[in-house]
């Protein structure tokens, strides 16, 4: 059985990497243009199929499918709500981006405010991705592929502790040779590859596991026997003592996904790589039709394996990796775990090379050496990944005993995501607000949250207001003070967001009506799964 899941598990891995070689061995590395950028040369199912991927990685798929197996449906949000991100990303965001010809989204902030205000906020961004994103990346990952292979049964070793830390290294080293070596591109190819097998894997998992419900009675007998174990788990409004209430819908949980989808570096990396504004929106928006299907493979796993092993006492983060090394034949266990692998490293090398590229282009050209040659920046930028690569993976295994990986992550997040996304949107709405305010908000922010969450007696606050409404109305408060600002102390001259032209920005004309189609579907969801 071990060895036919580990040649099935080989085999993919070599796959992927033989032919994202083959299609990217000719590819410029050498500029910051191609490898930090594909020389712009993306087109929508790339696009498409790296922001899947960079989002689906297994803090998604271990961490939202644990949040699952405690809570049911209700944790759907989180793919659900994204997809009205992901409209606005297409739709107002993206022209914008594009119009700049930025590869960060601190180069905006230097365009609309100043070189210290982007200096501030790559700084955030760097840190954030140092001890909160890589870390969560490959310890998430090590988790489930610690379940789906049985790894103490393959290597011999029983220890949790030793097998933690190898396959972490394992994972990380692997991930950076793509990344470092490879540059967007190649991380794009892979990621596409990637995200057919984890879509293919993903609905193959809901199908054994429907099977093993209904004990080989077939998929609809499967669904119908979970909804008269549990109906409670199949309701897609949140209670107040679940994770994701469903008034935090409007207000923190839909903010969280904004930023996420629209100003997160690791994301929207690969939508500044677009050929034209028309080819980034079509990828932004058949994002947000396959996050549509997200709690199929997302969230209905985690359900199923409640009702088959809620008995057995296994924590919420390995149920995932539990339900696929039970359900799934050898053959296909392997070629799952290959996909996760994929997944992780899809994730990984994504942050890393967008952290790479924040500090190559954000701090060693515009700070240390500003009269460096493109060649000069792509190294450098290399050996700070493998600095910041080698940190991740001593960190990661540290967070061994976090009750929900995926909760931890996005209170984690909200502490950076809250005030770069207020003074990202306060640049572009308005004119004459005046960099001071966007480096007191970026600094400000950042501290009121970290406050609020660790340092007591600032933590009090919390058990009055929920997480995600508090760091709304951090955000509200944010915008609030540069508005203020601006009328107090306006910049001397408006902004005028000038075109560079690196990017023909003609939009695509089915954009407006796709987007609206996408948040009509996304009510008629809920209302479909609500009481």
């Amino acid at each position: 059985m071990h060895a036919i899941t580990l040649i099935s598990f080989l085999f993919f891995t070599g796959l992927v990497a033989f032919i994202t070689w083959r299609v990217t061995r000719n590819d410029d590395h050498r500029s910051t243009g191609g490898y930090f950028l594909a020389s712009r040369s993306l087109t929508f199912p790339l696009i498409a199929g790296s922001l899947l991927m960079t989002n689906l990685s297994t803090e998604q798929m271990v961490g939202l499918n644990g949040a699952a197996f405690t809570d049911g449906l209700s944790v759907m949000a989180w793919e659900i709500v994204a997809v009205i991100a992901l409209v606005m990303l297409a739709l107002f965001f993206l022209p914008r981006f594009l119009r700049s010809g930025i590869a960060t989204v601190p180069q905006l902030l230097k365009i609309r405010f100043d070189d210290t205000t982007q200096l501030i906020c790559n700084i955030i961004f760097l840190m954030a991705y140092a001890v909160i994103l890589l870390p969560i990346i490959l310890y998430s990952g090590a988790v489930g592929l610690q379940g789906m292979l049985d790894l103490p049964g393959l290597t011999g070793i029983q220890s949790n502790t030793a097998l933690l830390w190898g396959t972490v290294w394992i994972v990380g080293i692997i991930g950076s040779v793509y990344a470092l070596f490879g540059g967007l591109r190649t991380v794009a190819v892979s990621d596409t590859l990637n995200g057919v097998g984890l879509l293919v894997g993903g609905f193959v998992i809901v199908y054994f596991g429907l099977q093993a419900v209904s004990d080989g009675g077939g998929v609809m007998a499967g669904w119908d026997a979970l909804k008269q174990a549990n109906p409670d788990k199949l309701n897609s409004i949140g209670g107040s003592d679940q994770q994701v209430p469903f008034a935090t819908l409007f207000t923190g949980v839909l903010l969280i996904n904004v930023f996420y989808w629209t100003t997160n570096q690791q994301i929207i990396q690969r939508t500044f790589a677009a050929k034209n504004l028309a080819e980034g929106q079509k990828g932004v928006l058949l994002t947000g039709l396959f996050k549509l299907l997200g709690p199929l493979y997302l969230v209905l796993p985690g359900i199923i394996a409640f009702n088959l092993y809620a008995d057995d006492g296994i924590r919420a983060d390995e149920a995932y990796g539990h339900l696929v090394f039970n359900v799934l034949p050898p053959y296909l266990t392997g070629f799952f775990a290959a996909v996760m692998v994929g997944a992780i490293l899809s994730s990984f090398n994504s942050a890393l090379n967008s952290t790479t590229t924040l500090f190559s282009l954000g701090l060693y050209k515009d700070v240390i050496n500003k009269d460096a040659t493109e060649e000069q920046v792509v190294r450098v930028g290399k050996i700070f990944g493998w600095v910041m690569a080698a940190a991740a993976m001593t960190i990661a295994p540290m967070l061994a005993g976090q009750e929900s990986l995926f909760g931890y992550l996005q209170k984690m997040n909200a502490m950076y995501f809250i005030p770069i996304l207020a003074v990202v949107l306060v640049g572009l709405l308005t004119k004459r607000v005046p960099s001071s305010a966007a480096k007191i908000s970026l600094i400000g922010g950042c501290a009121i949250i970290g406050l609020v969450y660790f340092v007591p007696p600032f933590t009090g606050l919390l058990d009055v207001i929920h997480d995600f409404h508090f760091v709304s109305l951090v955000f509200v408060l944010l915008v609030a003070f540069m508005l203020i600002l601006g009328k107090i102390s306006p910049r001397a001259t408006a902004w005028v967001h000038e075109d560079s032209g690196k990017v023909d920005l003609t939009p695509w004309k089915y954009a407006v009506p796709s987007g609206a189609v996408l948040v009509v579907l996304v009510i008629a969801i809920y209302a479909a799964f609500a009481g």
